[in-house]
């Protein structure tokens, strides 16, 4: 009986899990945290699809197509919008209860650079929540095995193919005056392992990702040699509730994603005067693709001098009372988040900023999720199918885990029967070796948080050749100096030093602005529009 391991916990690595699963495979689930911790916990937006009459298929990849910038490979978008109905379907027979009208419909949802309100959510905003419970109850009835607080070290390999994986099983994170326990070390064999990680947040300074996104998948595919593409494409999220704000005298606290749907429902962007500022960037405005929204409020902050700018929620109903059910019924958990620092987003505005958010970038695989390494496969956020371009979609993220989640645990028995490893149409980009130049001064002491500030700083938003080369040289440095990891913190920290390195270095060698890699000392394309974008060949990193 074919043995997988899949590594992960979220939307895609449970998809791999149960369809390997139902496929006859031998299945072991390992994650760094429980098995309910994941990015997919986290999702407030929905899950897109064409599961309405008057939607159509086109229109989805059209979209999907245009806001990657023409980067996206349209076999790949095709693949996602195609089989994404029969997804979501499966997620229905599993018990993700969508959000219904009163006529038993589902509620359509429109968020940024979609044609059509295409989006269904699930308790309102809670969409990710609702989905990770479904899958992981399923799971939990299945005969998977699964290995909780088990921290991925390294990939093993055989005479060039995947074996099996290297585990820290049991690590305790330091807690207040509990000094940090050291795991054990084990290893598991496999004939598949498949990575489903996630992505790599936490090399930012403000981020919506949880504490687990840490690059763990991509650092050890590129230890193992995988090839990776796009890293350069971090999309930020233009709308985090900012933690760093006062308002009223309040400090608000720890950052909270205000999700896009809010937008999508009326919500607009104003500057610190009152005025609507996102007509300036795009003529879709709050509802122009993520990257171009997002530069449009760090662009109004910097004019601000650094101040937030706000989201005015106050109007989407005729009173304020009226907006305030509305909005209490439509995203109770964002409600909840809001009101629990002192907000009433009802009657005022809310301070906003664009954090770090999705790496569309990744391990390059195919349209079966298989790597260039044989018996490796990845799905989710640590991939590259080819799916997002240069800058995502708006609720793709959970259909593409579970489309080509779905793929990739067809495939694993069948490949693993043929004892063959098509190639198919993978991109052949390696991973690229580091520019180190010299830098006057003195470089601090590596720390994560250094690392996240010198990022937010260099390698965020926007970009210029200067801050990237004082990166590079930078982490060049601390990789230098890094000392062997033991427990788990350590291996996390020298797991964004690889991605860290990896990101810059793709976006020192892609020189012109493309999507959310935007470069502030080259030409841009701050958007472009159906007919362009569909013209144009896609690429790699």
């Amino acid at each position: 009986m074919v043995h997988a391991v899949v590594v992960g916990s979220g939307i895609a690595g449970l998809t791999v899990a149960l369809h390997a699963a139902d496929n006859g495979c031998r299945v072991t689930l390992v994650t760094k945290d429980v098995l309910e911790h994941a990015n997919t916990r986290y999702a407030q937006g929905g899950i897109a699809g064409v599961m309405f009459d008057d939607d159509r298929v086109e229109d989805h990849i059209r979209d999907t197509i245009t806001a990657g910038a023409g980067m996206s490979d349209p076999e790949a978008v095709r693949v996602l919008v195609d089989e994404g109905p029969a997804r979501i379907r499966e997620l229905i027979a599993l018990g993700v209860a969508f959000d219904r009208g009163e006529d038993g419909a589902f509620v359509k949802g429109l968020e940024a650079a979609h044609s059509y309100p295409r989006i269904l959510h699930s308790g309102g905003d809670a969409t990710g929540t609702a989905i990770e419970k479904a899958l992981v109850a399923r799971l939990r009835t299945s005969e998977v095995q699964v290995i909780e607080h088990a921290f991925l070290i390294d990939l093993v390999l055989d005479a060039g193919r995947v074996a099996g994986v290297e585990l820290l099983v049991g690590d305790v994170p330091a807690s207040g005056r509990t000094p940090q326990v050291p795991g054990r070390r084990e290893r598991v064999d496999a004939d598949a392992v498949v990575l489903a990680t996630g992505g790599a947040g936490q090399l930012y300074a403000h981020t919506t990702n949880p504490s687990v996104a840490t690059g763990d998948g991509i650092a050890a595919a590129l230890r193992a040699g995988a090839e990776v593409t796009d890293l350069e494409f971090f999309q930020f999220h233009p709308t985090v509730l900012d933690g760093k704000a006062y308002a009223a005298g309040l400090s608000l606290g720890e950052s909270f994603l205000v999700s896009e749907a809010v937008r999508g429902e009326g919500a607009t962007l104003i500057d610190e005067s009152g005025r609507r500022f996102a007509f300036d960037a795009h003529p879709d405005g709050e509802l122009a693709p993520r990257d171009v929204v997002a530069r449009a409020i760090a662009r109004q902050m910097e004019a601000q001098n650094g101040r937030p700018v706000f989201l005015d929620a106050t109007h989407l109903r005729a009173t304020p009372d009226e907006t305030a059910a509305f909005l209490a019924r439509r995203f109770p958990t964002i409600d909840r988040a809001v009101r629990d620092r002192g907000l009433d987003w009802a009657r005022e505005p809310i301070p906003v900023t664009p954090a770090a958010h999705y790496l569309m970038g990744g391990v390059t695989t195919d349209l079966q999720g298989r790597t260039t390494i044989p018996g490796l496969y990845a799905v989710g956020e640590v991939a590259r199918a080819g799916v997002h371009g240069a800058n995502r979609l708006a609720s793709n993220s959970l259909l593409e885990g579970a489309v080509f989640g779905a793929r990739a645990g067809d495939a694993i028995a069948e490949d693993a029967a043929s004892g063959a490893w098509p190639a198919g149409s993978l991109a052949k980009v390696h991973p690229l070796p580091p520019k180190v130049l010299s830098i006057e001064g003195s470089v601090r002491s590596f720390t994560r948080s250094a690392l996240q500030e010198m990022l937010w700083e260099d390698a965020g938003l926007m970009r210029d050749a200067a801050g990237l080369e004082h990166a590079a040289s930078v982490i060049a440095r601390w990789r230098r100096t890094h000392h062997s990891p033991v427990t788990q913190a350590e291996f996390e920290d020298q797991n964004l030093l690889v991605v860290g390195e990896q990101l810059v270095a793709a976006a020192l060698r892609r020189e012109e602005s493309l999507g959310a890699h935007y470069r502030s000392d080259e030409h841009s394309r701050e958007w472009v529009d159906a007919a362009t974008a569909v013209s144009v060949t896609p690429g790699v990193a």
